[in-house]
């Protein structure tokens, strides 16, 4: 029986936080030790180009973000891990899918339209002000990383659907022009039972809001960042509602159905807010202490994170570079014997 190929990447411009934890890193490691799929997991290095030109901060996110993984289970048995730009048949293809790609698709992209409606808001004379080809093309880019693994399945939030269809319509594109049947066209999958964690302020944990909760930050200031979760003015003994409250919602993602509700009950019965800010960081760090432990060793070891991730480049070209150059022949740029 064929297996499916599973691909996301990750796009390295931050420190991998709570959200980020529940939202992917947890449903990509349970897929990582699934037989019956080819994972493809990747560090998305180019695409954090586009909006961070702080090398260091790029560079410092790769590392965190691979011992993070690593750390919390990955099996890379099953999985081939890697980093973008340690594949260059990446962006090779990207060319090729670029010369097929009509520019009324790229014009119609969310974060590009987006953009231009902010230049428009401000009031600015040019709509493209500050918008630069890598914003404006990288659903190309996208493209290349899913159709050169030939992709089957494609895990992605609402805000990324576009994206997919887009790759759908670049490899059909290809396939037309150049006659044959070359891309395999993703699904996008998405899991809307997938929780997304709000922040200290109330608002979606991320490092755009700067209200997040880092993985692996030390125990003191694990700590003292659970304190500042905000929380309304209930005092003890108030019944309090668990709906739409932060330290519950981060509770009930690390927790089984059964803690989840007698936790509820224990607000039913007015739980005080300190007690319950006590109960989820030691319920968090519990689960996360070691994980932490063989987090900081991996930072510590870089040698053997960078050999990970190039056996997963190695394993990931093997299949790229033969398809590659199929895909370059039936362009024409085959090589003459």
């Amino acid at each position: 029986m064929s297996k499916t190929t599973v691909l996301t990447g990750i796009t390295t411009t931050g420190t991998p936080h709570l959200g980020n934890y529940v939202g992917a890193i947890r449903p990509a490691i349970e897929a990582s030790r699934d037989r019956t799929l080819t994972p493809y997991f990747f560090l998305a290095d180019f695409h954090a180009l586009i909006k961070c030109h702080e090398p260091d901060r790029v560079a410092e996110s790769r590392r965190e973000i691979a011992a993070t993984w690593l750390a919390l289970g990955l099996d890379t048995e099953n999985a081939v891990f890697y980093r973008q730009s340690d594949v260059p048949e990446i962006p090779e293809l990207t060319w090729l899918l670029t010369c097929v790609t009509a520019k009324g698709l790229m014009n119609r992209a969310h974060a590009y339209k987006a953009s231009v409606q902010d230049n428009l808001d401000a009031g600015d004379r040019d709509p493209d002000a500050g918008i630069t080809m890598g914003l404006y093309s990288y659903p190309i880019l996208m493209a290349a990383d899913i159709l050169l693994f030939n992709a089957n399945k494609v895990p992605v939030g609402r805000d990324q659907i576009q994206h997919i269809e887009m790759a759908r319509d670049i490899g059909q594109r290809f396939n037309h022009i150049f006659g044959g049947d070359f891309f395999t066209l993703p699904e996008a999958v998405v899991d809307d039972r997938v929780a997304v964690l709000n922040g200290l302020d109330g608002r979606k944990m991320s490092k755009s809001y700067n209200n997040t909760i880092p993985l692996f930050e030390p125990e003191k200031k694990f700590r003292k960042l659970v304190n500042k979760i905000k929380t309304n003015s209930l005092e003890p003994g108030e019944p309090k509602e668990t709906e739409g409250c932060t330290l519950f919602q981060i509770y009930s993602a690390f927790a089984s159905a059964e803690e989840s509700e007698q936790m509820r009950q224990r607000y039913a019965e007015g739980i005080g807010w300190g007690e319950m800010k006590k109960e989820l960081f030691e319920y968090l760090n519990a689960q996360l202490s070691q994980p932490r432990e063989e987090y900081q060793r991996l930072m510590a070891d870089p040698g053997y994170v960078e050999g990970v991730l190039q056996e997963g480049a190695e394993r990931a070209r093997s299949y790229a570079t033969p398809f590659l150059e199929k895909l370059k022949a039936a362009a024409g740029l085959g090589r003459f014997v």
